[in-house]
């Protein structure tokens, strides 16, 4: 079963331009689904008419195999969400603002302790949040929606604006949620290297339509099936003359560096191995494409579409 379908989902906020283009989303049970675009992509709406803060013209967004449209409200207990800031009571304490939700939605007051627990706020939880970190506050955000324990968490934008180190901290939480706790996490982002990081499944949206639909794996096979890799060998010169034999497509181009052409990702290792196996001091290896270049290519071949 997936935690999210949407079949053909569409929106417009004029007649003349869809924001959302027929999007078709497959969300694994018990996946980190990373919903990835530039900015202005769609995401957000997206994630609107996930939510129904937008309301979505057709029966075709369905939650844990339940139509979105005939399920309300008792559809949103399984639903926690994050969308872009959270909306915080400053002057109270962490734990206050955690209660004022608790007592919105007759939670337990146990289960606070047990969020401030697992987002890592369990000494911060009576200090006011006016002097918490941005990421401090994300993570108690992302403490709100864990209150009524849901089976899946929808996050919009959960990183931006952090600096490295809370970066890491939301990272590392969602992926201890997902693997501990067994929640679905579907993640907006523009940040391709912590999809990379951090999610199991992922998505590109531009310009409205939903370019690519994978696993992280698959995007990987993807986005290294071809390219060129570049090894830093002191002294290329005097090296390339006994490489060239077994890689005759090599070539120097600096100094200190000789470029391979290949055709599958194992390939990079395969060069590495015979490569140090005839004792060549490889010093660094750089892999041209990849990932970014990947995701470039699938925006740049939309927009020429």
């Amino acid at each position: 079963m997936f935690a999210i379908e949407t079949k053909e989902l569409s929106y417009a906020f004029s007649r003349s331009t869809k924001v959302v283009d027929n999007i078709s989303l497959q969300v694994p049970e018990k996946s980190i689904y990373g919903f990835l675009g530039p900015n202005g992509a769609g995401k957000t709406t997206t994630i609107r008419l996930l939510t129904s803060m937008l309301l979505a013209g057709h029966d075709n967004i369905f939650l844990f195999g339940e139509s979105l449209k005939n399920s309300q409200p008792h559809i949103f207990k399984n639903i926690g969400t994050l969308i872009e800031t959270p909306s915080l009571y400053l002057h109270l304490t962490a734990f206050e603002n955690l209660q004022v939700i608790a007592l919105l939605r007759n939670i337990r007051k146990e289960r606070i302790n047990d969020v401030l627990a697992i987002v890592g706020l369990s000494k911060a939880a009576n200090r006011q949040v006016k002097v918490f970190s941005l990421g401090m506050k994300q993570r108690l955000g992302i403490a709100m929606a864990l209150l009524p324990d849901p089976k899946l968490l929808i996050l919009d934008e959960p990183a931006n604006g952090l600096d490295p180190q809370g970066i890491i901290e939301i990272r590392q939480l969602l992926i201890q949620l997902n693997k501990e706790f067994g929640k679905t996490i579907f993640v907006s982002s523009h940040l391709l290297g912590e999809i990379e990081k951090t999610c199991t499944h992922i998505g590109v949206i531009h310009q409205g339509s939903l370019r690519y639909q994978g696993t992280l794996n698959e995007m990987k096979r993807s986005a290294f099936s071809t390219g060129e890799v570049v090894f830093k060998i002191p002294n290329a010169a005097d090296w390339l003359q006994r490489i060239q034999p077994d890689y005759p497509l090599a070539k120097q181009i600096s100094q200190d560096e000789i470029i391979f052409s290949f055709a599958y990702p194992d390939e990079v290792t395969k060069i590495n191995r015979a490569l140090v196996h005839n004792d060549v001091p490889v010093e660094a290896i750089h892999v041209r494409g990849g990932l970014e270049e990947w995701f470039l290519k699938i925006i740049d071949d939309n927009a020429k579409n």
